[in-house]
């Protein structure tokens, strides 16, 4: 509950203008230019009727955001979740731009979302919703245009249905539509790991830069979904002691550790972390707050706030989750020596093997996982030297720091362009 309720009053826009007003004043962009990069390209919304298996018809809300497509088309991913709202997308379509540029990849930032609780619906119903969607955004979408992926409570599968949709309309396949699909239908391997895998690479680079020896520390991750299960699985594989996770339902914790592979399985009988043997009980918010060397917050956004940002005892914070920390609680971060590796650079790995999808498709040649994640490191290791370097040169923290990089880089592809007519 406690968590719900700093979701709520906190502007996930208002936090991703901020973000970026801070980063224009340190670049001294001009008055012009921070209009253009402040608000969104474009705004779609709908309203569109579904079939419901007892034939009654509801009608749901839906949003697809393009804020900048200055390096490229909109790449960002599609969410469905029952509080989803337009500033919400809006400010994940921003992050999407800053995200894509901070690793150097030439897409734009996009994101959508339709409110709904999917876990409320069939499966049949999930898969009318997600078609009828997919033909509502086909005025947008397109591989050379806008290019949707997975994000909360969507996954491979609704990717499918949207990339079939799609190819119903144009008359041929048109795999790169969209990326995080199954792999007979163009996906790419490492896809389903690449959020957590580029997650953990920063971390790797941050202990080095720390000199945190990374087998001994004690994690916690916050969200053990797709990414935050993944992440904590790989930190143990590092030996690290996973001593706390949580999930909608809940959190659990033990001092001396546990394995989370055996809690993913817990899980998908039980349908929650909670209850897992040995462990005790804990919420969200105590998570945030328990004794570790690092935290991972994978869960939604605002949850590191002035509330509670003060009694955060982890050292690094590697932020898997888009925006789970406000402007205000990084000045508290920063003041108490907790270095932050921001979402935009931290969890930028699964939009980069979403950009090494869309390439295979487009060429029609796949690579296999050790390829895939060779790349990714790369990549990875890139843009955090590139942050690091920013952060120390201009005396700032991690997140202005990538924020630098990032919008500097949008800025002069939107300068260089210039304005049409």
């Amino acid at each position: 509950m406690a968590t719900e309720q700093i979701v709520q009053a906190v502007n996930a826009w208002d936090v991703a203008q901020q973000q970026f007003d801070l980063a224009a004043e340190h670049l001294h962009l001009s008055s012009g230019l921070r209009k253009v990069l402040r608000e969104p390209k474009r705004e779609l919304t709908v309203h569109f009727p579904v079939k419901m298996d007892d034939g009654s018809v509801e009608v749901f809300t839906g949003y697809r955001v393009q804020h900048n497509l200055s390096r490229g088309p909109a790449k960002g991913g599609i969410r469905y979740h029952q509080n989803v709202t337009l500033d919400e997308v809006k400010a994940l379509a921003m992050w999407m731009t800053w995200k894509c540029a901070v690793v150097g990849i030439p897409f734009g930032g996009g994101k959508g979302g339709v409110i709904v609780d999917p876990k409320k619906l069939s499966l049949r119903e999930v898969e009318g919703l997600t078609r009828r969607f997919a033909t509502e955004l086909s005025i947008l979408i397109g591989p050379d245009k806008d290019i949707p992926a997975p994000d909360v409570n969507t996954n491979s599968q609704t990717m499918a249905w949207i990339m079939d949709t799609y190819s119903m309309h144009v008359g041929y396949t048109a795999p790169a539509v969209v990326t995080g699909k199954p792999i007979p239908l163009g996906g790419s391997e490492g896809r389903n790991e690449a959020t957590a895998q580029g997650a953990v690479y920063t971390i790797q680079s941050a202990a080095q830069h720390l000199g945190i020896d990374v087998p001994k520390c004690r994690v916690a991750v916050q969200g053990f979904g797709n990414a935050g299960a993944i992440a904590a699985q790989l930190m143990h594989a590092l030996g690290c002691k996973i001593v706390a996770v949580s999930d909608s339902t809940g959190g659990i914790y033990k001092a001396e550790g546990f394995d989370p592979s055996s809690v993913l399985a817990w899980k998908k009988e039980h349908y929650s972390v909670v209850g897992f043997p040995g462990t005790r009980e804990i919420s969200n918010a105590e998570l945030l707050e328990c004794d570790c060397d690092i935290l991972i917050p994978a869960a939604l956004e605002s949850q590191i706030t002035v509330r509670n940002a003060g009694r955060i005892q982890a050292r690094l914070i590697a932020e898997a989750a888009n925006g789970p920390t406000t402007p205000e609680a990084d000045d508290i971060l920063y003041r108490d020596g907790k270095f932050v590796i921001p979402d935009i650079l931290c969890n930028a790995g699964g939009v980069t093997v979403s950009y090494f999808e869309w390439v295979q498709d487009l060429e029609r040649d796949f690579w296999d996982v050790e390829q895939v994640n060779a790349k990714l490191h790369r990549v990875m290791n890139k843009a955090f030297a590139s942050t690091l370097d920013m952060c120390l040169k201009q005396q700032v923290n991690m997140r202005t720091a990538a924020y630098l990089v990032a919008v500097q880089r949008v800025a002069d592809a939107a300068s260089v362009r210039g304005i049409y007519p």
